[in-house]
């Protein structure tokens, strides 16, 4: 064959070639154009959705001041009534979304908490004697219920709250239980808090 002809030949073969190879580049270049749209559709459709929503840290409160009630200790807990009421106000200042009131007065909303239960649970034997506990689990339970002032209405009622803290009895059971009380408090404060602003 001619050397003309043999070029001729091997141009309209590569052409043919490339005919066959470029529809195939094609469409794979246009599914993945689909696919990048069809992304971006989604979040399109997602981020409005989005921005109505809010962390609990920053939801929106329906009122700006609370009076935190003494705590009611039923439980007869011995000085828990003032360690778990500073507590609360600690966290609620901590917290900074709303203004402590002096008085319901005062207050667009009234917090509650009662004290309603105190057990022990041996958690652990002691190593010399196994009639003895040398770790008990001590577990408070209380109930918290928020009051709207202007409307009179219950935010929320009588809300259960657990906490639990353990104590080591290697300096006496009631020495121990004495210094895990704050520990108690500021858990528990910690749980109610929360209750209390992340209303939504």
């Amino acid at each position: 064959m001619p050397e003309r002809a043999q070029r001729s030949c091997s141009t309209d073969k590569a052409a043919v070639g490339c005919s066959a190879v470029g529809p195939a580049t094609g469409r794979r270049h246009r599914a993945a154009l689909l696919r990048c749209l069809s992304l971006l559709a989604s979040s399109l459709l997602v981020l409005p959705a989005c921005s109505h929503y809010q962390l609990g840290t920053k939801a929106r409160l329906t009122f700006a001041t609370l009076y935190v009630a003494p705590v009611e200790d039923r439980a007869m807990v011995p000085q828990a009534q003032t360690v778990v009421t500073a507590a609360l106000r600690e966290a609620l200042l901590k917290d900074g979304r709303v203004a402590l009131a002096p008085s319901p007065e005062a207050a667009d909303a009234t917090l509650h908490v009662a004290l309603v239960g105190y057990e022990r649970e041996v958690a652990a034997a002691s190593a010399t004697d196994t009639g003895l506990a040398r770790k008990f689990a001590l577990n408070l339970n209380a109930t918290c219920t928020l009051t709207d002032n202007r409307t009179k209405r219950p935010l929320f009622t009588n809300r259960p709250i657990r906490v639990t803290r353990d104590a080591y009895t290697d300096s006496g059971q009631l020495q121990a239980e004495y210094q895990t009380l704050p520990e108690l408090a500021e858990a528990l404060a910690d749980k109610v808090a929360h209750a209390v602003l992340d209303v939504w």
